[in-house]
């Protein structure tokens, strides 16, 4: 393009490039370039005139060329497809007209700070430094699947999506999916009015979440599917209305949702099954609204109140190091029994097993039993009378001083109630003298025997209480060696 077919505001921008030198268009700093479409042609920079600088702009021997641009009003398309940029392009502050295509562009540095945008198409886009959006607002969607980015994406403060529409858009508002970020996802802040798909995306650094609201109601508020994270997840105070979605992810250091609120009303709300971490907060969240998944998942440290958890859960060989807060068992029990899939063994397994690591025997035990108590609602009415029966009595073996009470009761009633009235010596000549004590011993024990049983017959009732006394002996040995032995089993 000849220089005299340009503009006086494109004239400035051509001979700023070659020196690098910035073109600052603003009335005032604090403008909104929402009101880019009301600007004159005194700062109207047409897109084919910035494509034809940045693909073969002039030079100046010994300068830096750039493009940096403020408070522009962009026309036309800004197409860049499959082409290479060596120089960096900042265009902070601007009205983009139409949605900017750098489909499978390479770029060295892209800045879009502050900039309004109905778009941005980017797929497999390559920037060898850092992607900024900072305090963007782009009403459509933001596609930047596949995209490899040597530095960091900076998306802190930006608006994604049409805060006007009624229902959540079909197309992701922001596609980071099985991109590659070479260092962090910067964004706290971000508002989202749609899905942020970022599945099977790697990001060698952090991803920050902090302070993002992310609105997409009954559908995906952040989809990130296998994502993969060197460090940490940090999103505490994160607003979600919608399923945020970790199924799969791998995050070397900690995902961290302290102080969020999560809601997605009839459906799930966080599932992180099948997600590998060091740590799992959700210290001081509000109560989740919506299922909880966390199937298969594997912490070395999980942070999560009772008080956070939601009436539905999904906890199925969920595995843990560390439960915290610590907390006694009858305030853990419950979240169990809010399990979708109704009794599930392994749960209880691995909250006995963190009271143990936990150096809270007492605890453990606590668990166990209940354990076993909620099991006993899943066998055939026999079994429950047993199962009724080893609890009454021994607690399943996790409460040994509970079978002394009975056995001490029983041996003074009987006692009692044969020194009030003593039986009848079977050959009075042979008889040993009558004791009370000895006697009742005699037919609670069914192995010791002290010669009392044989010798003496009661008439009657007691008779009867003699019968029953046996027969509560037997049971009751019975199930004290059963429950002993599960125990012992177990440890």
């Amino acid at each position: 393009m000849e220089i005299t077919e340009l503009t006086p505001a494109e004239r400035r921008v051509r001979q700023a490039f070659p020196l690098g030198e910035g073109v600052d268009f603003r009335e005032n700093a604090d403008e909104d370039p929402a009101a880019g479409a009301t600007w004159g042609p005194e700062r109207t920079v047409r897109a084919a005139v910035l494509r034809g600088l940045l693909l073969n702009g002039p030079s100046r021997d010994g300068e830096i060329a750039g493009l940096k641009l403020w408070g522009a009003r962009i026309t036309g398309e800004l197409n860049l497809k499959y082409g290479r940029v060596e120089h960096p392009v900042r265009l902070r502050s601007c009205s983009f007209e139409e949605t900017p295509n750098l489909y499978g562009a390479t770029l060295r540095i892209l800045a879009l700070n502050d900039s309004v945008l109905p778009g941005l198409t980017a797929g497999h886009l390559h920037v060898d430094g850092v992607l900024r959006l900072t305090c963007c607002r782009i009403k459509g969607p933001v596609r930047l699947a596949g995209a490899q980015i040597s530095g960091a994406v900076f998306a802190n403060g930006a608006h994604f999506g049409d805060p006007a529409a009624t229902e959540p858009p079909e197309e992701p508002v922001l596609q980071l999916n099985h991109a590659d970020i070479g260092t962090d996802l910067w964004a706290p802040g971000l508002v989202t009015h749609g899905r942020i798909r970022l599945n099977g995306a790697t990001v060698g650094g952090q991803v920050t979440l902090d302070d993002a609201r992310l609105n997409a109601p009954g559908g995906h508020a952040l989809e990130a599917e296998t994502l993969s994270v060197g460090t940490d997840v940090h999103a505490m105070r994160l607003r979600a209305h919608g399923r945020v979605d970790l199924r799969g992810a791998r995050i070397g250091g900690q995902l961290n949702l302290a102080y969020a609120a999560l809601a997605n009303p009839g459906g799930v709300a966080l599932r992180v099954s099948s997600c590998v971490a060091g740590e799992m907060w959700l210290r001081e969240a509000k109560p989740v609204v919506g299922t909880v998944n966390l199937r298969r998942a594997q912490f070395d440290v999980l942070y999560v109140p009772p008080e956070v958890w939601p009436d539905e859960v999904k906890l199925d060989r969920l595995t843990y190091g560390s439960l915290l807060p610590h907390l006694p068992a009858e305030e853990r029990l419950p979240v169990l029994e809010r399990e979708r899939a109704g009794y599930v063994s392994y749960s209880y397994e691995q909250l006995a097993g963190a009271y143990r690591t936990a150096g809270d025997e007492a605890a453990a035990r606590t668990v166990q039993l209940a354990k076993l108590r909620r099991h006993r609602r899943t066998l055939p009415w026999y079994a429950k009378v047993w199962g009724h029966l080893q609890d009454a009595t021994v607690g399943y073996g996790f409460r040994p001083m509970r079978a002394a009470g009975w056995l001490l009761a029983l041996l003074l009633t009987g006692a009692l109630a044969f020194a009030l009235h003593p039986p009848r010596p079977l050959k009075t000549d042979e008889a040993p003298d009558f004791n009370p004590f000895f006697y009742t011993l005699d037919l609670l024990m069914p192995i010791i025997g002290f010669g009392q049983e044989g010798a003496f017959a009661p008439r009657g009732g007691y008779q009867w209480l003699s019968y029953l006394l046996v027969v509560t002996g037997w049971t009751l040995a019975t199930t004290i060696a059963t429950g002993i032995t599960r125990s012992l089993a177990r440890q």
